[in-house]
This record gives structure tokens, C-alpha cells and sequence, in this order.
């Protein structure tokens, strides 16, 4: 009882203290039409000029002055660019990035040299009959290095025609994009055969394009990648067929002597690795791959 008591009495204190306060509130709101000033180390309000309408009704006026749409002033947020020299603003810039990023593998794959060079040294890798060394990281690696080799020149074009002028200012982004898609696929027409680029666009069903250069990517993409597996596997054919008479030679050697229950991988792999090292394949291979597009 006590308890409920002591609650009700803090109750009652509480709602008399809120009415005084609201009391006070209006009537000094009323009493005083103009603000006192405001005194220093405190944030005076913001207040908005009225206007009177000849049907009663109040209208308030703000003016936002030289603030642009996304709240910085000198800014346009509509379009992304600094609105003092036309420059991308730094989070669209930022946005463009990721999503490279985020498309990097799929580019990698699908519009370098990364897929012929990939297929053809794990091709070396198990002509030579080793199926984990060197291992699948350095392969790769060695692929996308050797990539990078050759696709310099036309990543340097990009950088030059696409991405500084858009850096700077000069160009859209639907510019950049244009002016990016051109080097690469100069570069695919140059390493995609004719027949490969004729059946797709016979499966594409549309109009053939005046010129090669006009062809659309979703065309030249597919067409490229099979080019590039036919190369792969033709190369790899070749690196194939030293190893092949090696493993021949041993096995009819171990027939003869009458070895047929040792396995001739056992007696071919030191030969293999030997013919491999005198003859520096793996210097060899990189050169056929890189001399090839150059």
C-alpha cells in the first residue's frame, strides 16, 4: 500500500510540473513576439519568412542558396560530377571500381589470352605425367602474369583513351565505356578465326555486320573463347607427342625384357623429366604463347 501510495503521489508531482511548464511555455511565447538574442556558444534557430496569401493561407519561403542536390555546395548529385570542372565525384568514381572489380574474373577469362595460356601449360603439365607439380597456384599464376604480358599494349590503350580522359573530366562514362570496348575488340578479331566467328553469328540469326569491327561483344565473345580452345588444344597436341613416343619406346622395352607387370610410368618419368629440363620446355611454351599473338 505503501508503495502505491509513493507511486501515485511522484505521478500527481510529475503531471503538475509538465502543466506549469506548458503554462509558462505559452505564455511567454505570447507575451514576447520577438526573440531575445541568442547568447554565445549556443545555436540560435532558423526561422523562415512568411507570406500571407489573399485567401488566408501562410506560406513559408526557404532559401536554400547555392546548395546543390546532394547537400554540398558547388556540387551536382543529380549526375555525379564536381560542378567546377565537370570531374566524376570521388563516390562514383569509387562505384565504377567495384564494379570492375566485381567483373575482373569474367573479363579475365572470357576477353584475354588467359584461357589459351591456362589450357596449354596444364596440358604440359600432364603430358610430362605429373599431376600436381607444379600445382594448380602456380599455374594459374603463371597464366595470368603471362596474360598480362600480352595484354599490355591494349590495357595501356584503354588506360590512355578511357579511363584518364573520364579521370579528368573531358568524357561520359557511356564515352569511357565506348572508347574501352574498342581496343579489346581489336584485339579479339585479331586472335579469333573465321569460321569460328562465322557460326556464331550464323547461330545469332541477325544481320552481318559492314565490318568486323562492328560486331556486337555477346557475338565476338563466344567466338573468341572457341578460338581460343582450338588454339590450346592444337599447341597442346604438339607438346603431347614427344612425351607420347617416350612412353611407347618404355613400354615396348618392358615388353621385351618381359617386365609386364611394372608399370611403365615408373621407367618414363625420369625420361620425360629429363627430355623436359635439356630442352627448357617451360621456356619454350611461354615463348610459342606469347609469340603467337605478337
Amino acid at each position: 500500500m505503501k508503495l502505491r501510495r509513493c507511486l501515485g503521489l511522484l505521478l500527481a508531482l510529475i503531471g503538475a510540473g509538465l502543466s506549469i511548464a506548458l503554462w509558462t511555455g505559452t505564455g511567454t511565447a505570447a507575451a514576447a513576439p520577438h526573440q531575445a538574442p541568442s547568447p554565445p556558444g549556443t545555436i540560435a534557430p532558423v526561422t523562415a519568412p512568411t507570406t500571407s496569401a489573399p485567401d488566408g493561407r501562410v506560406s513559408i519561403g526557404l532559401d536554400l542558396g547555392d546548395v546543390g542536390s546532394d547537400g554540398a555546395t558547388g556540387t551536382n548529385g543529380a549526375n555525379g560530377t564536381d560542378g567546377t570542372n565537370g570531374k566524376p565525384s570521388r563516390s562514383i568514381v569509387i562505384l565504377v571500381g567495384l564494379t570492375i572489380l566485381s567483373l575482373a574474373p569474367s573479363l579475365v577469362v572470357l576477353m584475354t589470352s588467359f584461357t589459351r595460356m591456362v589450357v596449354v601449360l596444364g596440358l604440359a603439365r600432364n603430358a610430362i605425367g605429373l599431376q600436381s607439380v607444379p600445382p594448380n597456384q602456380v599455374i594459374t599464376g603463371l597464366a595470368v602474369f603471362l596474360s598480362l604480358f600480352v595484354m599490355s599494349p591494349t590495357i595501356k590503350q584503354i588506360n590512355d583513351q578511357a579511363w584518364q580522359p573520364y579521370q579528368r573530366g573531358e568524357i561520359t562514362q557511356t564515352d569511357a565505356m565506348k572508347r574501352a570496348e574498342a581496343p579489346l575488340k581489336q584485339f579479339m578479331l585479331k586472335n579469333t578465326r573465321r569460321e569460328e566467328l562465322d557460326l556464331m553469328l550464323g547461330l545469332s540469326r541477325n544481320e552481318r555486320p559492314e565490318t568486323p569491327d562492328k560486331t556486337s561483344l555477346m557475338t565476338l565473345i563466344p567466338a573468341f573463347v572457341l578460338s581460343e580452345l582450338k588454339s590450346a588444344f592444337i599447341i597442346g597436341v604438339m607438346i603431347l607427342l614427344p612425351f607420347l613416343v617416350i612412353d611407347l619406346v618404355v613400354s615396348s622395352g618392358l615388353m621385351s625384357l618381359g617386365m609386364m607387370m611394372l608399370p611403365p610410368v615408373f621407367v618414363s618419368l625420369p625420361f620425360k623429366l629429363l627430355l623436359f629440363v635439356m630442352v627448357d620446355g617451360w621456356s619454350l611454351i611461354a615463348h610459342a604463347l606469347v609469340s603467337n599473338y605478337h
